[in-house]
């Protein structure tokens, strides 16, 4: 039998278990409680998937239960609440850097793999040909020379806002299936959608010299007033969005445009290490239980082992790991070519003749790629590897009452507040955390207002993966602005709330009735996390 060692650490609210072996543990779960129910057994037998926690013993399986059933008593902090991220949680002091902190408990020689990334995560990326030659292959077309560029001080992406600057936004392009042959590669995970035969997947806002731009993305807003209890009012800002200046014709008619602001970067490794069961059991495709929240799986193919997987990462769950991911956005964003996503030209398209006759940066003395491993390797550990902050304020009194107005107007329904990761996890980092995200990670329908019309693999046109609320109240800290949803279009939290609907018009309409004090009381809570 192992033997437990418990020993307190110096860090707001939370007791860190040290394992015989040495290493940090913590203990936690997600919201399964009991056997997997029919739906999901008949759910994994479409996947590649176990239903099951099968890394866990009986025993380990009590434990987790215990640990992560949902909170009942508001009147203080759960033990571990303030370690977001586990034993890796960041508790660095509360600057613009706090996103930008590794975990804290990896190995002193993952450190170096970490500020190697980092600097990857970095680097500029320049035209070819170059006297720099490592740093080859820019474009042709492109959104952003770095990876940072986009995810400034790894955080939240934001619109323009009174300058053309649309540096960390840009506009997705795809149509949906035409043909029965199409429909069955939907249908097989065999493609996401399907492209502008011109302008490819993403609009291209910049380009090499001796390329035009695809295009500008611009915005119109339309303000709509809506009133809370106690005749408060608030204003919503709709947005339409349109291409200004397309540089290779009109684009298909039949093409739609989704805008997508950059994301946050912390604690993408924790949740890869989310066990498939533990997201599988909050699945209700059918709303069997009533409750008027479905939540579907996330069903995509993985392009490296050509298998069924859950989608984790994306607005709408479109990758299933953090180094497809970073594949992705290499071929994407910047136009680099890597070993997961051989596309030396990026984005562009057959159609676009003078792109793809422009010179790569590929350097075979390096590899046959742009981006090689070890490259695309350290770029991906950097991410997965990016800490989660301490929450702040969790045992005050004022955030506990905003705590509990979370949980009575059904938010946590779909923000589920805490997982444990799986025992096995690739990087013993990431093994057995308790972890708080907020999220189901599952696809729900949003309703009319925040549809984009744009299918994406399992996704309609107006689901989305319920995004991850760990880190949110940091975003003005950290982004220097309070921009949130896929496009930016809410302003603060309380219009962020406000724009939920379909599955979620339940909640949104309960927290427009609350008492304004009760409101404040949920932002407060918001912004602790």
């Amino acid at each position: 039998m192992r033997t437990w060692l418990v020993r307190r650490l110096i860090v707001p609210s939370a007791v860190l278990f040290l394992t015989a072996a040495g290493g940090f543990s913590v203990f936690g779960g997600n919201i399964l409680a009991g056997e997997p129910v029919a739906k999901t057994e008949s759910l994994a037998e479409t996947l590649p998937l176990s239903s099951i926690r099968d890394d866990l013993t009986d025993a380990d399986r009590l434990r987790v239960e215990a640990v992560t059933r949902p909170a009942t008593d508001f009147s203080k902090a759960e033990k571990f609440e303030a370690m977001s991220g586990g034993a890796g949680t960041s508790i660095a002091s509360v600057n613009q850097d706090i996103l930008s902190q590794f975990s804290a408990n990896i190995t002193f020689a993952e450190e170096e793999s970490f500020k190697l990334g980092n600097a990857l995560f970095r680097k500029l990326w320049v035209s070819s040909p170059s006297s720099t030659q490592a740093s080859d292959g820019l474009g042709p077309l492109y959104n952003a020379r770095a990876c940072q560029t986009c995810h400034l001080k790894d955080g939240r992406g934001h619109p323009p806002e009174d300058s053309d600057d649309a540096t960390s936004m840009f506009l997705r392009l795809a149509r949906a299936p035409k043909t029965d042959a199409e429909r069955a590669a939907i249908a097989a995970h065999e493609v996401l959608n399907f492209p502008d035969p011109v302008y490819g997947q993403q609009l291209q806002d910049s380009a090499v010299p001796g390329l035009p731009a695809e295009g500008h993305m611009r915005i119109s807003y339309v303000e709509m007033p809506v009133t809370l209890a106690g005749e408060e009012i608030v204003s919503l800002r709709k947005p339409s969005y349109s291409v200004d200046k397309p540089g290779y014709g009109p684009l298909d008619p039949t093409t739609t445009l989704s805008p997508r602001v950059t994301q946050v970067m912390s604690g993408l490794g924790l949740i890869e290490a989310i066990h498939p069961a533990d997201i599988i059991a909050n699945a209700d495709p059918d709303d069997a239980d009533g409750d008027g929240i479905s939540g579907k799986l996330p069903v995509v193919r993985d392009p490296q082992s050509g298998t069924l997987a859950l989608g984790r990462f994306g607005w709408k769950a479109q990758s299933a790991t953090v180094r497809q991911q970073a594949a992705d956005a290499l071929a994407g964003d910047i136009g680099i070519s890597s070993p997961d996503a051989r596309r030396s030209h990026g984005d562009c398209t057959p159609a676009q003749t003078a792109c793809m006759a422009m010179p790569d940066g590929v350097q075979l003395r390096l590899g046959d790629t742009e981006a090689p491993d070890p490259v695309l390797g350290l770029i991906t550990f950097y991410s997965e590897n990016l800490a989660v902050p301490a929450r702040r304020k969790a045992s005050f009194a004022e955030t506990l009452a905003g705590k509990k107005v979370f949980y009575n107007t059904g938010c946590a329904s779909c923000h589920v507040p805490k997982f444990v990761t799986r025992r096995d996890a690739a990087n013993k980092a990431h093994a057995f955390q308790l972890i708080w995200p907020y999220s189901d990670f599952l696809l729900h329908d949003m309703g009319e207002g925040l549809a984009d019309g744009q299918p994406v693999g399992v996704a309609s046109g107006s689901e989305w993966r319920t995004p991850p609320l760990w880190g949110i109240g940091l975003t003005k800290t950290v982004s220097g602005h309070t921009f949130f949803l896929h496009d930016g279009r809410a302003r603060n939290l309380t219009e962020a709330i406000l724009w939920h609907g379909g599955e979620a018009a339940k909640a949104r309409d309960r927290f427009a009735a609350l008492e304004k004090a009760d409101r404040q009381a949920l932002i407060t809570f918001l912004e602790s996390l």
